[in-house]
């Protein structure tokens, strides 16, 4: 594991967020995701200038459920002159036996963008403190 997984999100399923089979709507996930992990990329480059790039393979482990407590987690993996990948990875939470279990799971990449939406170099200074969040729990 590179940087601490950390919890960035809560959601709780309603009624209006399920589909068909009494699931949530996988679209629905994806937008929770994204939100949390757009949060948590602008945070760590001190900018609300970054955009989702990109989203590796999203794994669907478990159905979600009406009342189903979901707890977001991201994990910074990687970071670029303008970019971050994070981890993220959304877990059941069981009241009951006070457990959690992974519903879902992906990588994203994030882009600090320029006003023209071009790509720009997120702060040097952030860059390295990060970096040096990743290193020291690299081991």
């Amino acid at each position: 594991m590179n940087s601490i997984m950390q919890l960035i999100s809560t959601k709780i399923c309603k009624t209006s967020d399920i589909g068909i089979h009494n699931n949530l709507f996988g679209g629905t996930m994806l937008s929770w995701m994204d939100e949390a992990a757009g949060t948590m990329a602008a945070e760590m480059a001190c900018t609300p200038n970054m955009i989702t790039l990109k989203m590796d393979e999203v794994l669907f482990k478990k159905p979600v459920k009406v009342s189903d407590h979901i707890r977001i987690y991201g994990e910074l993996l990687h970071v670029g002159t303008s970019s971050l990948t994070l981890s993220i990875i959304a877990k059941k939470f069981c009241f009951k036996k006070q457990a959690e279990e992974t519903v879902c799971s992906t990588k994203m990449h994030f882009v600090n963008i320029d006003e023209n939406g071009r790509s720009h170099a997120i702060d040097a200074s952030i860059r390295e403190n990060l970096r040096h969040l990743i290193n020291q729990h690299n081991f």
